[in-house]
């Protein structure tokens, strides 16, 4: 399984349309996002045939690289730009949250058919080389009436710039004072341990082929790869796994602290909440303010807003969470905002 996995949607009837009648639309970044934009895409095309569509799945860092440097059309991203990276682009850029996801621990244990249990603390030491086996006293804690074997546990992480790293660091960060320290958080870390992978795919097609492997990939594609994933212990002291309901309730404390000028650059691992699933996370599409081609612009902005509204039913089959309709109004000011050569060239959508 490739880790760059590039999906061009040639428009239909295009053999029938001019090839001056189409827009040709680029873009490049997240795995963790690429289930839904390839299926999203598909839909868009067929109703919008004079729309042509590049994506290349290529992990969150090369994303934001690629659009920094402006070589495709928007970038797709599960960790938000810093602030030095907007400065160094003359913040020529808008964060637009498409879905939430989590990020749950995915392993490979051969004769055990429960759901196993960890604790942010354990993962940490797992990532860290300090947990070597599956028998460890620790992870049989967490998991009373579980035969676990005396196995070597083989650690799986990405070995791209990413965001579901960011992601998954992001939430060790907060729960372990030593992976803080020694390893911290970002898309590329330097990781103590372990076997690096190229992308979701490339880490679970590692995983799924390596007993006694744990990995960490976006929900989506343990679901995708039939691959077991693990529930987390959230802030509250609960067993929670990775869902469209408990991914929905992390959000809900970053929603209350969001206002209608908000950048929608928010971390929602280790939220509060009995039903909050730990490591989760907004992605983001990343547009620019302003662009050079108005038509262009014009279609990324109709693009984008049909992900937001029409696109949303497709999230919950694809093992993502939809973005709370109460984001709508502020993401739709966001897309107005746009312009092209300092013009705007969208007004809303039609019948408004």
């Amino acid at each position: 399984m490739t880790s760059k996995l590039t999906i061009t949607l040639l428009a239909l009837g295009a053999a029938a349309a001019p090839l001056a009648a189409q827009t040709k639309i680029t873009g490049a970044g997240s795995t963790f996002s690429n289930i839904l934009y390839t299926d999203w895409m598909q839909t868009y095309n067929k109703a919008h045939p004079d729309v042509q569509f590049n994506y290349q799945s290529i992990g969150s860092g090369g994303g934001i690289r690629q659009f920094s440097d402006k070589t495709v059309d928007f970038g797709a991203s599960d960790a938000p730009m810093s602030d030095s990276a907007m400065a160094a682009i003359g913040n020529n850029v808008l964060h637009i949250p498409t879905e939430m996801g989590g990020v749950p621990p995915t392993y490979n244990l051969p004769g055990v058919e429960q759901q196993l249990k960890f604790t942010g603390p354990v993962l940490a030491d797992i990532y860290l080389g300090t947990i070597t086996k599956w028998n460890d006293a620790r992870i049989v804690a967490d998991n009373p009436g579980v035969k676990l074997p005396d196995m070597d546990i083989v650690v799986v992480h990405r070995s791209d710039g990413s965001g579901t790293s960011f992601i998954f660091t992001d939430y060790l960060t907060k729960v372990s004072p030593e992976w803080a320290s020694k390893v911290g958080k970002g898309t590329a870390v330097n990781w103590p341990v372990g076997l690096g992978a190229k992308g979701s795919e490339g880490v679970s097609a590692t995983v799924k082929q390596t007993p006694g492997a744990i990995g960490y990939v976006e929900l989506g594609y343990a679901l995708v790869n039939h691959l077991p994933v693990g529930a987390v212990k959230n802030k509250a002291g609960k067993f929670v796994a990775a869902s469209i309901a408990s991914v929905t309730a992390a959000a809900a404390g970053a929603m209350k602290a969001m206002g209608p000028n908000t950048d929608f650059r928010v971390s929602i691992t280790d939220p509060d909440g009995a039903d909050a699933y730990p490591i989760s996370s907004f992605t983001w599409m990343l547009v620019h303010k302003n662009y050079d081609d108005a038509a262009k612009a014009k279609a990324i902005i109709q693009y984008t807003w049909w992900g937001l509204t029409q696109g949303q039913s497709r999230c919950g089959e694809l093992g993502y969470a939809p973005i709370p309709k109460a984001l709508q109004p502020w993401l739709e000011a966001r897309l107005k905002s746009i312009t092209a050569d300092g013009h705007p060239v969208w007004s809303g959508p039609a019948g408004r």
